[in-house]
């Protein structure tokens, strides 16, 4: 059994939970951005280092910025794949990273005792700076990302999700999975990962996030020293706007299943969007809590069509996807989208009731506390604030910017931003 020391101090330490984060911010003079929050109760730190990397970064490559990402702890410097994953845990530290549209990122978890948190971040500064990107190391990842490729085939909820953004973005950069398609992948040589992560893997168009039982002093040692070993660089440029679709669309792709998959939605909200609070509060109350919402109640527990159905917005640096969904049996297919179609038409044109809203601000902001309650869901969010230079006092004001929702406003923001005459529909399933 692995022996993972910041397991066993999870496991006697209660954790900490906050009200809210002091959130310090500074730069570098190579353009760097310094995220360091100081927390107390747990003797570990989270370290993150976040590029503007993500999938959007791919170009024609689809799935270049996953793979150079999946590989960067495959061998660094003079360590092995091996190497790597035994100098972590030799002092309980754990590694990750991982992709989404706009990110890339590489993180490691480990405790503050000076000798275990000095192996833990000299390693940490191996990968992130040495990357080998070694031939051998690169066929065998990407052998295993076609094979997860080919394999997302045969699953008609991953079909679904590629033909809706395909369907929402067009040729845009948000359009294409993250992790790529068979025909681009299979054509990466390592020269590949390795001119994407010179270009983008630079000082210039890094953040640090930092959080846990450190100092100022020591938080601004570890940014230094994971940084001086990058080259300066520059940013990219940035992600072309989104273009809205001129014209609702809907698509069926036939596929074997008991079930078929309902996506419907289009281009929603931004990180920076003015409107957000607006539509995070009123998708919470048309699909978005869950079994409280209007779409779950009228698409399962009057009708039994779904086990479920939700919305959601995913805010992005650009707008994101708005997304209403379901999964219905093949038969029920058109009586479950005219159901969900027309809870939505409702919602739009009425709003919430007044119930609704204080249902839905409470349940918001009833477990906000929670939801940064651990060093990982604090460095989370703290990344997230960081990364689309949202107001360091993000934290502190949601409650107070969820409570100042009133329902004109939501009325207001979902008549402007999600009009019916430009819905995008994806069914994929058999027997249409």
């Amino acid at each position: 059994m692995r022996f993972n020391l910041i397991g066993l101090a999870l496991l006697l330490l209660s954790q900490t939970a906050w009200c809210a984060a002091k959130i310090e911010n500074w730069q570098t003079p190579q353009g760097s951005r310094i995220y360091y929050v100081r927390t107390a109760g747990l003797p570990m730190v989270d370290v993150r280092v976040v590029f503007d990397a993500g999938s959007a970064r791919d170009e024609a490559q689809f799935g270049v910025a996953a793979l150079t990402s999946a590989l960067l702890d495959s061998g660094a410097g003079e360590l092995s794949a091996d190497d790597i994953a035994q100098s972590f845990e030799s002092v309980g530290a754990n590694y990750s990273a991982g992709v989404s549209e706009d990110m890339a990122w590489l993180a490691v978890r480990t405790l503050t005792e000076k000798a275990l948190f000095d192996k833990a971040l000299a390693t940490f500064e191996t990968v992130l700076s040495k990357p080998a990107f070694n031939q051998a190391d690169f066929e065998r990842e990407k052998a295993r990302t076609l094979a997860g490729l080919k394999h997302r085939e045969e699953s008609p909820g991953e079909l679904a999700g590629i033909a809706f953004n395909k369907a929402l973005y067009g040729d845009h950069p948000y359009a294409h999975p993250e992790a790529g398609v068979v025909e681009t992948v299979a054509g990466f040589s390592a020269d590949d990962l390795k001119s994407f992560y010179q270009k983008y893997y630079v000082a210039a168009n890094a953040m640090v996030v930092i959080v846990g039982d450190v100092s100022r002093e020591q938080a601004e040692q570890t940014a230094n020293q994971l940084l001086s070993k990058l080259p300066v660089g520059s940013k990219p440029a940035e992600i072309p706007a989104v273009t809205m679709p001129s014209k609702a669309s809907k698509q069926h792709i036939e596929f074997p299943s008991t079930q078929t998959h309902v996506m419907v939605g289009l281009p929603g909200t931004y990180r920076k969007d003015p409107d957000y609070f607006a539509l995070y509060v009123g998708n919470h109350i048309l699909g978005g809590g869950s079994m409280v919402s209007r779409l779950f109640e009228e698409v399962r527990e009057k009708r039994g069509l779904a086990y479920g159905a939700y919305s959601v917005f995913a805010p992005m640096y650009r707008q994101g996807p708005f997304m209403m969904s379901l999964q219905t049996r093949n038969d029920q297919t058109e009586q479950a989208l005219e159901v969900l179609l027309k809870t939505f038409n409702e919602f739009l044109d009425k709003g919430p009731s007044d119930k609704e809203l204080t249902a839905a601000k409470q349940n918001i902001t009833g477990g906000f506390a929670m939801r940064f309650d651990t060093n990982s869901k604090l460095t989370d969010y703290v990344a997230m604030i960081g990364f689309y230079q949202q107001p360091l006092d993000y934290l502190d004001t949601f409650q107070s910017n969820v409570e100042a929702i009133s329902i004109e406003q939501i009325k207001d923001a979902f008549k402007r931003r999600v009009k019916p005459e430009l819905l995008q529909t994806v069914t994929v399933g058999a027997g249409k």
